[in-house]
C-alpha cells in the first residue's frame, strides 16, 4: 500500500530538479499535490506528467522573493484540500561569487529566498497542522548549510540558518505531532548552479562540471521519501562529496586543508 496515497503534500521549487522529481514519484503513489513555483507554465508541465485528475491537484504560483501573502496562500490551499500533511520546502536559489563581489540587494535577495520564505510559508501552514495534530515539514538545505564555501558566503550563510532555526522549532512543536526533516543534499544533477546568482545579480547561467556526472535528481527524490518515512530528523544526500561532513567532524586539521584545494564548479 501506498504511503502517501491521498496526502496532501505542497512542494516549492517544483517546476523542475529535485521538486519536478518528487511531484512525479508522489504523484506515482497517488498524493494529492500542490506545486509552486514561479513559472507557471513550467508548473503546468510537471502537473500533467503527474497525471493527477484537476481534483488532486492544484497549481500555485509565486515568487519566493515576495511570500508576504503567504498566509492567503495557504488558505487556498486549505479551501481546495482541507488539510496539508506534507510541507516540503524545496525553492531556492544557489550563489556564484565572491562575498566582496556580491552587493548587498543581492545578499538581501539570496537570505530573502532561502530563508526567509521558508520561514513565512512554514509559519502559514504550521496552525492548520496544529490543529490536525499532525504533519511533516521538509526543509531543503545542502552540505554548505553544514560548512562554508567558494563563491557561496550568502547562500552558505542562509542554509546554516535554516539549521538554527528548524531545529530550534522542532523542539517546539514535536509536541503537536509534527515532524521535521532537514535534507542536505551535495552535488545533484539539477540546474542548481545555471540559475545560481552570480556578481550583482546576474545569472550564472553555466552548468558546472561537478554537477554534470552528479547523484539524478530521481534518485536524490526517492532518497528524501525515505527520510519522510522513517521520520529522520535530518539526511544527508550526494556522492562522495558527503566524506567531506565526516572528515570535518572528526578530522577538523585535514579538512581545512583539504577545502582549499576543492574546484568551486
Amino acid at each position: 500500500m501506498s504511503n502517501y496515497k491521498d496526502k496532501v503534500i505542497w512542494i516549492t521549487g517544483a517546476s523542475s530538479g529535485i521538486g519536478e522529481a518528487l511531484a512525479l514519484q508522489f504523484a506515482k503513489q497517488e498524493a494529492r499535490l500542490i506545486l509552486s513555483a514561479r513559472r507557471e507554465e513550467e508548473l503546468k508541465r510537471v502537473g500533467a506528467l503527474t497525471k493527477l485528475p484537476d481534483l488532486d491537484l492544484l497549481i500555485l504560483p509565486f515568487d519566493l522573493s515576495d511570500t508576504s501573502k503567504a498566509t492567503a496562500l495557504a488558505a487556498q490551499v486549505m479551501n481546495k484540500f482541507g488539510r496539508i500533511d506534507i510541507l516540503i520546502n524545496n525553492g531556492g536559489q544557489s550563489q556564484r561569487a565572491e562575498a566582496l563581489e556580491t552587493d548587498e540587494a543581492t545578499e538581501r535577495k539570496l537570505m530573502e529566498v532561502n530563508y526567509f520564505s521558508i520561514i513565512n510559508i512554514t509559519k502559514a501552514v504550521l496552525p492548520y497542522m496544529i490543529r490536525n495534530k499532525c504533519g511533516k515539514i521538509v526543509v531543503i538545505s545542502s552540505v554548505v548549510g553544514k560548512f562554508g564555501f567558494y563563491l557561496r558566503s550568502s547562500y552558505s550563510a542562509a542554509k546554516h540558518a535554516l539549521h538554527g532555526y528548524f531545529e530550534s522549532l522542532r523542539l517546539e512543536i514535536e509536541k503537536n505531532g509534527i515532524h521535521i526533516l532537514m535534507v542536505c543534499p551535495g552535488k545533484i544533477k539539477t540546474n542548481v548552479s545555471v540559475n545560481a546568482v552570480g556578481e550583482k545579480g546576474k545569472t550564472h547561467n553555466v552548468m558546472d562540471e561537478s554537477h554534470k556526472n552528479a547523484m539524478s535528481a530521481e534518485e536524490c527524490a526517492r532518497q528524501i521519501m525515505n527520510g519522510i518515512n522513517n521520520n529522520q530528523e535530518e539526511i544527508f544526500v550526494g556522492g562522495k562529496e558527503l566524506a567531506m561532513l565526516r572528515i570535518r567532524r572528526f578530522f577538523p586539521n585535514l579538512f581545512s586543508k583539504m577545502i582549499r584545494k576543492q574546484n568551486p564548479f
